[in-house]
């Protein structure tokens, strides 16, 4: 049973992301380019493998909107650029609201109470917004903001066992251990670069390489990485979204990069994490609670493929492997992720 707490503050959480989407949904559609792409995107330990630990489960729906003329957001980037050296006037915009809940499990989820050298139970809802500008077809920026909750009024308990009992499946035991309410709010900035390899707009092949810093009392890290895609309509995104902490293209798409309306490519990756803090694995930043020692520098390794039958609809797969997180963790952990993106 949810207590009446945890609802409200979910009612709250839900009260923003629906204000915070209308809003800038209300400014596209004064716009000349009024459409709005959505993505839903699942990342789950258990889609193709038989597995339900660490980080378990990630969901995240996300709205992205053209920015072209005058207006609230529109200001936001030349006031980030005023300040910073970023968004040099002249490039692509477009704005993207999000909503989402991360899940974080030990590897036995049977005993009670749980393993205290394993990790800690946690549930992650949040919603935030993304600024993000292409500079000459070939730099993109994002500046991204989330806030939300951590502990019992994310839900995680709730979600995943209402979930292990429809599908028949143990629920686990040990959520009333779980890290305990907290508010976070994650600031990041990351800059992209797509480079070509060979080939042309027909079908061709591009690194994209990526850096970028999170700070925040839920994450804090510095990144690298790149992207090889091997493919035809390269021109049209940065790689597949995914949840962060990731090596992630973005919800950033620019039709004008498809190739006959289309695209199809093939797509592996890497990227490094130097981490500062992670919630998740240090507990709770102002109560006792329980943690374990994390490892300051985390990788992740991903493959998969991206189909775009037209401008409307789009289809990501992949797999990633992360290295431990934490010291203790004796094997890498496997992420399966499936993304389905259409116009609404």
């Amino acid at each position: 049973m949810m207590r009446q707490g945890d609802c409200r503050l979910l009612r709250i959480t839900l009260v923003l992301a629906v204000m915070a989407s209308g809003f800038v949904g209300f400014e596209s559609r004064a716009q000349s380019d009024n459409w709005t792409r959505l993505t839903i995107l699942e990342e789950n330990d258990g889609l193709f493998f038989n597995s339900d630990k660490h980080y378990t489960q990630g969901f995240r729906i996300s709205a992205l909107h053209p920015v072209t003329a005058p207006g609230v957001v529109n200001g936001a980037f030349d006031l980030l650029g005023g300040v910073a050296p970023i968004f040099a006037p002249g490039g692509t915009r477009q704005g993207a609201m999000f909503v989402g809940q991360s899940i974080f499990t030990p590897k036995n989820t049977q005993i009670k109470p749980p393993d205290p050298r394993d990790r800690p139970y946690a549930g992650w809802a949040y919603v935030g917004a993304s600024l993000l500008q292409e500079t000459d077809s070939r730099m993109l920026e994002n500046f991204e903001l989330n806030f939300g909750l951590v502990g019992p009024g994310a839900l995680g308990k709730t979600v995943q066992n209402d979930f292990h009992q429809f599908i028949l499946t143990p629920e686990s035991k040990g959520w009333s251990s779980q890290l305990q309410t907290e508010f976070g709010a994650v600031l990041s900035y990351e800059r992209k670069w797509r480079l070509p390899l060979a080939g042309g707009s027909g079908f061709g092949v591009d690194i994209v390489p990526q850096v970028g810093v999170t700070a925040g009392n839920i994450f804090t890290h510095g990144d690298a990485g790149a992207l090889v895609r091997v493919g035809k309509g390269l021109g049209a995104d940065y790689g597949p979204a995914r949840v962060r902490p990731a090596l992630s293209g973005t919800d950033y798409f620019d039709e004008r990069g498809l190739d006959g309306g289309g695209a199809f490519y093939f797509f592996a990756g890497a990227q490094g994490r130097a981490v500062a803090r992670n919630i998740f694995l240090d507990g709770n930043s102002y109560r006792t609670g329980r943690s374990v020692p994390k490892r300051n520098f985390v990788g992740d390794l991903q493959a998969g493929f991206s189909a775009s039958w037209s401008k409307s609809l789009r289809l990501d797969v992949s797999v990633v492997l992360r290295s431990p997180e934490f010291r203790g963790q004796r094997t890498a952990d496997d992420i399966c992720t499936a993304a389905l993106t259409f116009v609404w």
